[in-house]
């Protein structure tokens, strides 16, 4: 027999969709307090919150005659249209959340609005209204919920320790803090208070006062409007990152989200600059219209939806890659040196509730064991020691190349080969050990040798010319080097003053000391040079004896005019076959057969997921190329010559790492030589 499920019942039912932990109710109560206007916040818990939470605000309020329709399901003041939701600026929309509360739990609300004499108390048990009365109390709401899932006791088998549940609470609290930096969040727990943000506006004061990790306050702050977006928040330097994703935080429009859009411009700002399979710490809050966000996916509300992924992606890269190249992002040697906050760890061994608590917590473990790493020396991160040596460096030194400068060269910046052309007789000549290409450019080549051409300033190659934005599918030679819109970080005020180990070179300005590592600036200066010549030579065919048979998806058969073509640009000669069948009879000369298999179909793939393809088998083989031609540890180099490759890298579009991601220069700051002489404290 079909019935109607009475009341009681379906909301039990109902409540089980966005309550099903402690953390849910601290996560509807306090996005409810910040859409009343609150300036402060209070979130005390118990137990895990499984038999007690309360959060306090001083908002807005709720009138006396409204306290108890808030209860009612889908009741809400945020929005009372069905276009509504196609704007939707309030965290909270839906209307299930208080009801949802109150079916589960013991529900006390004591609220007053500004301008009453007196508040209201409501009690309400299981979602039935047990008593409701006038009350003396200050402006704003305050929820206490207890005894959670008492009328339902077999959820509760479901709930985790007291510590794993306040964990998560802890991390909500948390998030909601950073993103929150105008309001004065106070988190509370078994009756110790964890952390008291200062509400003054600062994301990055929010952030340290929240996570209390010292290597946090090195954190670079970002700010960028373009596109109708505006990208705020902060982001580590290169040296410090961590082996997952698990500290990036990402928020739209205020709200805490699961963003893969977002985690992918944050990867392609960092590229080049962080070794493949490291991640750094972010806190990034996207603003945008809300017309063009779709945040009604789910009611946990974590999940959005733009209506235009790429220039999400394209504003988060620019804005990430801009804040990396300031001032504040150059490496310092304290960020591979770094030791704990005593005051810190002094506090987590106080007490072992808290120090079970915090030790479940995100950062203070990964903190531990990065820093373990970086001292260590670690080949996951491939730091460079005091010695001079890498640890990553093994087998006999390679032959010297002959980098004695001729007397008679004036001209520092002559133009390199075309080292894509003469590849082979540039490894021949490095196996005699005396290969021109094996020295910065600039440094004087032997007499009688072929490059042996002067000449004038007029004559030195530029990096590329950025060029005009382009579809997904035409960026096939994605090499990231359109230059930066800016350089805050100046080349011009440093000195050099020498060399060490024939590794690192020396240089000064008026506050800091610099180590250069030549192998690594040289690299990068090959690399972006080697992808220039590669953009503007023509791409040359193989033919094969055999043709390759790819199928495509069935969507990308409609589209094929569209990707055949930079395929065709590469160097692939592809034609139609039959349904959704595609024939290969030439592929580019760089590429052997599987490489440019495995190409297509990766490329084909990246189309189908709506993603920007990139010719990694050409990267690769640039970076190895530039790699193997850069000037090596213990090359000596002459005056002149660390003269002219400082001035090459200056113009580098990325002069901040090689293209595998290590530094190509770390800073020493004035204090922080002081500080290792014992000068200050």
């Amino acid at each position: 027999m079909i019935k109607v499920l009475s009341k009681k019942v379906s909301d039990k039912i109902a409540a089980g969709e966005v309550i099903d932990r402690p953390v849910s109710i601290v996560k509807e109560l306090t996005e409810n307090a910040v859409d009343a206007g609150a300036e402060n916040i209070t979130v005390e818990i118990r137990n895990g919150g499984k038999t007690f939470i309360r959060v306090t605000d001083d908002g807005c309020g709720i009138e006396p005659e409204e306290t108890e329709t808030a209860f009612l399901r889908h009741a809400t003041s945020k929005i009372s249209r069905a276009e509504d939701l196609d704007a939707v600026e309030s965290l909270g929309f839906r209307g299930e959340a208080l009801a949802s509360i109150a079916a589960v739990t013991r529900t006390t609300l004591v609220t007053k609005p500004g301008d009453r004499k007196t508040g209201c108390r409501l009690v309400i048990h299981g979602g039935t209204v047990i008593e409701k009365s006038a009350v003396g109390c200050p402006d704003g709401t305050t929820m206490v919920v207890t005894d959670l899932f008492y009328n339902t006791p077999a959820r509760r088998e479901f709930l985790k320790s007291d510590g794993a549940e306040s964990t998560r609470i802890i991390d909500l609290v948390s998030e909601l803090s950073v993103v929150y930096p105008g309001i004065r969040f106070q988190m509370i727990n078994n009756g110790r208070t964890i952390f008291t943000t200062s509400g003054n506006g600062s994301m990055k004061q929010a952030v340290l006062a929240v996570y209390q990790l010292s290597e946090y306050r090195d954190l670079v702050e970002v700010d960028r409007e373009a596109e109708g977006f505006r990208v705020t928040g902060c982001i580590s330097r290169p040296s410090l990152n961590r082996p997952n994703r698990r500290n990036q935080y990402y928020y739209v429009n205020g709200r805490v989200v699961d963003s893969r859009v977002m985690e992918k411009g944050v990867a392609q700002g960092y590229r080049e600059r962080l070794f493949e399979g490291r991640f750094p710490v972010v806190f990034l809050h996207l603003r945008t219209n809300p017309g063009t966000v779709d945040v009604n996916i789910h009611p946990n509300k974590k999940e959005v939806r733009f209506h235009d992924d790429k220039p999400v992606v394209r504003v988060i890269s620019e804005a990430v890659r801009q804040a990396l190249a300031t001032d504040d992002a150059v490496i310092q040697a304290s960020d591979y040196f770094r030791r704990q906050d005593k005051k810190t760890s002094e506090g987590v061994q106080e007490e072992a509730d808290l120090r079970t608590l915090l030790a479940s917590r995100r950062e203070q473990t990964e903190q531990r064991m990065f820093v373990r790493e970086e001292r260590s020396g670690s080949e996951a991160s491939d730091v460079l020691d005091l010695s001079g040596r890498r640890s990553s460096r093994k087998g006999p030194a390679e032959p010297k190349p002959d980098l004695r400068p001729d007397p008679a060269e004036q001209d520092l910046y002559r133009r390199i080969p075309d080292a894509l052309r003469e590849d082979a007789a540039r490894r021949q000549e490095q196996r005699r050990g005396d290969s021109p290409e094996c020295r910065p450019e600039g440094a004087a080549s032997r007499p009688g040798s072929p490059e042996h051409r002067p000449e004038g300033p007029e004559s030195r190659r530029e990096s590329p010319e950025p060029q005009p934005a382009a579809p997904a599918w035409k960026n096939i030679h994605d090499f990231d080097l359109e230059p930066e819109k800016r350089h805050p970080f100046s080349f011009d005020d440093l000195t050099i003053t020498g060399c060490i180990f024939d590794t690192y070179i020396t240089c000064v300005d008026e506050n800091s000391f610099y180590m250069i590592d030549q192998h690594a600036a040289h690299e990068r200066v090959f690399y972006e040079r080697l992808v220039g010549e590669y953009l503007d030579s023509e791409k040359p065919g193989q033919q094969l004896l055999l043709p390759l048979i790819l199928e495509a998806p069935v969507d990308l058969e409609s589209s094929e005019y569209d990707w055949l073509e930079p395929l065709r640009e590469m160097g692939y000669r592809i034609e139609p076959f039959g349904p959704r069948v595609y024939r290969i009879d030439t592929i580019p000369t760089f590429m052997s057969m599987t490489e440019a298999e495995g190409f297509v179909k990766e490329f084909m793939v990246s189309l189908d997921e709506n993603e920007t393809p990139r010719n990694t088998v050409v990267i690769d083989k640039l970076i190895t190329k530039s790699c193997k031609s850069a000037v090596k540890a213990h090359d000596t180099l002459s005056g002149p010559e660390r003269e002219a490759l400082l001035e090459q890298l200056k113009r580098c579009r990325n002069p901040f790492s090689c293209p595998h991601g290590r530094p190509t220069f770390i800073r020493f700051t004035k204090y922080e030589i002081e500080k290792f002489f014992k000068r200050v404290q």
